[in-house]
């Protein structure tokens, strides 16, 4: 293998860590460690304000998003074997997105271009080349424009009105709205931490 082509696979391969990094997402949990998630079995969902709707929307809510990640939440719920009810739950569920604007800082390898060089040798009568690989000199650092977002879920002991477990996750947006496969990823990253949670 070729210095030039050596050097263009270290490129590749610094360049697809980064974008991998960029597409991981981190849950974060919160938890009040005197509630006994034992005697919780049903839930219902906070209806949101009607006359907040334009706000919602401008943070990245909308009604498909709201069914999306009602159903990602409810499949997540029933899987810990919570139900769903109308009236007097155990739990109230709420939720939040949020879309923001932000600045991410890259770093990308920097190579010379490479080159060949000719001259002549008077004493062979021939013309020789030479060949200089491209060689790695540094990084070149600038900042792009990316769409966060942040999905997060609380929930709230419908008796007592405080809030006992919240989890909330932040990843980088395709777009300036969260997909349905966008909230569905990130629900489930929150919840791979719920069973934890409630043990803590």
């Amino acid at each position: 293998m070729t210095n030039k082509n050596l050097g263009f696979l270290m490129a590749v391969g610094i360049t697809g860590a980064v974008l991998f990094a960029g597409c991981t997402a981190t849950a974060h949990i919160e938890k009040d460690n005197a509630a006994d998630f034992t005697k919780y079995q049903t839930y219902a969902w906070v209806e949101k304000d009607k006359t907040a709707d334009s706000t919602a929307k401008k943070k990245g809510s909308s009604d498909l998003a709201e069914a999306n990640i009602r159903t990602a939440v409810n499949e997540q719920l029933r899987k810990s074997g919570w139900r769903e009810v109308k009236a007097n739950p155990d739990i109230m569920v709420n939720y939040e997105l949020l879309v923001e604007k932000n600045l991410r800082e890259q770093r990308d390898p920097v190579y010379t271009q490479s080159f060949t060089r000719s001259y002549y040798n008077r004493y062979t009568g021939r013309i020789n080349t030479f060949y200089y690989p491209s060689r790695f000199v540094g990084y070149e650092s600038y900042s792009t424009s990316i769409k966060e977002g942040t999905v997060t879920i609380t929930m709230i002991d419908n008796k007592t009105d405080k809030t006992i477990w919240q989890g909330w996750t932040t990843t980088e947006l395709n777009s300036n709205k969260f997909t349905g496969r966008e909230i569905d990823q990130n629900v489930k990253t929150i919840f791979k931490k719920f069973e934890t949670g409630k043990n803590i």
